[in-house]
């Protein structure tokens, strides 16, 4: 799902009658033209000076689909003493616009004007407007005053208003505030649970969704689990939550064992529910669960269109199933560019470069416009395969001919792709020369690049840039004291990590991840936790027996620390990834293929050992790691050496 946090809705006002029967010629309009019709034949009859009529006709153009707020501005102004439904009308319809701040700081304007003039009391249907547009605009000070406003008229009881004073607090981060009124409401209504007007059982749901939604804005998801745990009734917007604040904040395992529990209530998942916990399972690389995920969508009825078929694209290609992921994409419909991106995105990711640029190219033939995204994949794509000459020409296309302007991600692609290439002093030139400044990605794109082609000066130069710019990060440390180490400068090692000790800076271990039957199986470097570690030891054993049969040495020379030869192949030997091969190799029947997701970036010996594996133990076995898919098979990896 887009990049952001799903925001449960305020609870729907009652439903009032207004009197669009009055006026069946306004009801009868299906565009603005027939509107400014009928409006003009009620100003030359006079009509429009009763009240309701201009009210009807104020609605229609502020509310309605066909909506045109600037002509419902100017049939706003031209009333001479507006209602308070006239006023609701044109407040809620700038405090609800999509455009930009200034309509819902014109909100609050009109608001102002509404109460100094004075001719028209503000009511519940008033303030959920008002405080809607300072939740927009993160005004809590004007939040708060109009707070006030509510409490000194008596409607602060009003489940309407209220959870609309909630949620306002909330999207303004002002958290204690909100649990205050909150907790007031809670506490005096005894809980939902126990509350027997249905309407007001369904308004406390409301505001347990707003608190938990805050909380996982806030990052604070433990705070969020624990009310979420507390809830006396939970409706799909309350897992929904969860589940998407657990994979926006990276905590995959969590997001899908909530869409697990959510299974064994009796909620049933919606559209934002898949949307929300497909990413947790693509990173989690959990196929098995991503195919009943896709089933279960279909037998539900769940139209799959572009944004869900992306994340479908996305899911499939971070499992390691391209072909799937492919054939999910020929059933989509091709006017989105979205569904180009995934699939290009997931080729590329793959290695299959070749295949990538095709469908690139497919795009265009097809009317699509590539968009700036579709540009990062095809980059992408070049560099993961060398293919400089083709990335340049891409950059070229997109800036000189298509007039797209590059952005960091752009320019991070080339950088990549010339820094893999080992053309690196004209990718420091690159990153020098861009028109903004350079973020973390982008910097250890060109330092993982140092490292690779050994030019130490240069690695150093860009680590200590990178400790500037993110001061906290772990891996422009590890980065640096690796480039020390492979000097044989142990001085210099001592003092990076003394440097991180004191700083709290914690390197980030290895973790993989394999799924089999259904069940994720984590393990990290070393890992003697499983139920199963005397078995995935005696087979790490047997398989480094094997390999060393067939000349296989450790490629102790990743192992930047100050150990003996026989330390550093220990360490070597329990690398997260060989782990999770192991448990594979002794969890499932012979030729099964094994597919393992891990957060780092596949070290040289692991790669090398993958490879003699799936030889020896006639095994095809996926790792995707942090940046892309290396498919083993026979003793040759997908990538072809080149990551």
């Amino acid at each position: 799902m887009n990049s952001t946090v799903y925001a449960p809705a305020a609870a729907a006002p009652p439903a009032r009658h207004h009197p669009s029967s009055l006026f069946p010629q306004i009801a009868r309009c299906r565009s603005m033209a027939d509107l400014k019709q009928v409006h003009a034949r009620m100003i030359k009859t006079g009509e429009v000076q009763d009240p309701l009529a201009a009210a009807e006709i104020l609605r229609f153009c502020a509310l309605s689909g066909r909506r045109d707020l600037r002509y419902a501005r100017a049939v706003f102004a031209r009333m001479p003493r507006p209602n308070c439904f006239s006023w609701n009308t044109i407040i809620r319809a700038l405090a609800e616009s999509d455009g930009d701040a200034l309509q819902q700081l014109e909100a609050l304007v009109l608001f102002r004007e509404m109460v100094r003039d004075g001719d028209v009391e503000p009511n519940g249907f008033t303030f959920p407007s008002v405080l809607k547009a300072c939740a927009r605009l993160g005004r809590v000070e004007e939040g708060r005053q109009v707070h006030g406003m509510v409490a000194k008229r008596g409607l602060d009881g009003d489940e309407f208003v209220l959870s609309n004073l909630v949620r306002m607090y909330v999207l303004c981060g002002a958290m204690d505030d909100a649990y205050v009124l909150f907790d007031e409401r809670i506490v005096r209504s005894g809980g939902a649970g126990k509350e027997t007007n249905l309407r007001r059982q369904e308004g406390d749901v409301v505001l347990w969704n707003v608190m938990v939604d805050g909380y996982v804005r806030m990052g604070d998801l433990k705070a969020a689990r624990d009310l979420f745990d507390k809830m006396p009734q939970r409706s799909v917007v309350s897992w929904n939550v969860m589940i998407s604040g657990y994979a926006q904040h990276g905590l995959f395992m969590e997001a899908v064992e909530m869409f697990r529990e959510m299974q064994m209530g009796d909620v049933c998942a919606n559209y934002v529910t898949w949307v929300s916990v497909l990413p947790a399972i693509s990173r989690l690389g959990a196929l098995e669960l991503g195919k009943w995920v896709h089933l279960y969508a279909e037998k539900k009825g769940i139209e799959i269109d572009d944004v869900l078929g992306s994340a479908l694209l996305d899911m499939y290609s971070k499992c390691g199933s391209i072909e799937k992921a492919l054939q999910v994409f020929e059933a989509l419909p091709k006017e989105s560019p979205k569904t180009w991106n995934a699939i290009i995105g997931g080729l590329a990711m793959h290695g299959r470069a070749k295949d990538a640029l095709d469908y690139f190219s497919r795009m265009e033939r097809s009317g699509v416009t590539p968009s700036d995204v579709a540009y990062i994949a095809a980059l992408t794509a070049c560099s993961h395969a060398g293919l400089v000459e083709e990335g340049r020409s891409f950059f070229n296309h997109m800036t000189n001919v298509v007039g797209l302007e590059p952005r960091i991600e752009h320019y991070g692609c080339m950088v990549d792709m010339l820094g893999r290439a080992g053309l690196l002093d004209e990718a420091e030139e690159l990153l020098q020369n861009m028109p903004m400044e350079p973020d973390d990605v982008i910097l250890k794109a060109l330092l993982g690049a140092c490292k690779m082609h050994g030019n130490v000066e240069m690695g150093k130069r860009i680590a200590r840039q990178l400790m500037k710019l993110s001061p906290n990060d772990s891996g422009s440390y590890v980065a640096l004291s690796n480039m020390f180490a492979s000097q044989g400068n142990w001085e210099g090692v001592s003092d990076i990590r003394l440097k991180m000790k004191e700083m709290d800076i914690r390197k980030d271990p290895g973790c993989s991840w394999i799924e089999l039957d259904g069940a994720i199986h984590e393990f990290l470097v070393e890992d003697e936790a499983h139920p199963r570690a005397e078995e995935i030891h005696s087979m790490l054993e047997e398989v480094t027996s094997k390999l060393r049969s067939l000349g296989y040495s450790p490629d102790t020379t990743q192992v930047l620390l100050n150990f003996d030869e026989e330390q550093k192949e220990s360490t070597l030997h329990y690398h997260s990834e060989k782990i999770a091969v192991a448990f594979g190799l002794i969890s499932t029947r012979p030729g099964t293929p094994i597919r393992i997701a891990k957060n780092l970036r596949i070290c040289d010996d692991c790669h090398a050992a993958m490879k003699l594996i799936s030889r020896v133990y006639e095994r095809p076995i996926t790792v995707r790691d942090r940046k892309r898919f290396h498919h083993f098979q026979d003793g040759f990896c997908s990538c072809g050496d080149f990551w």
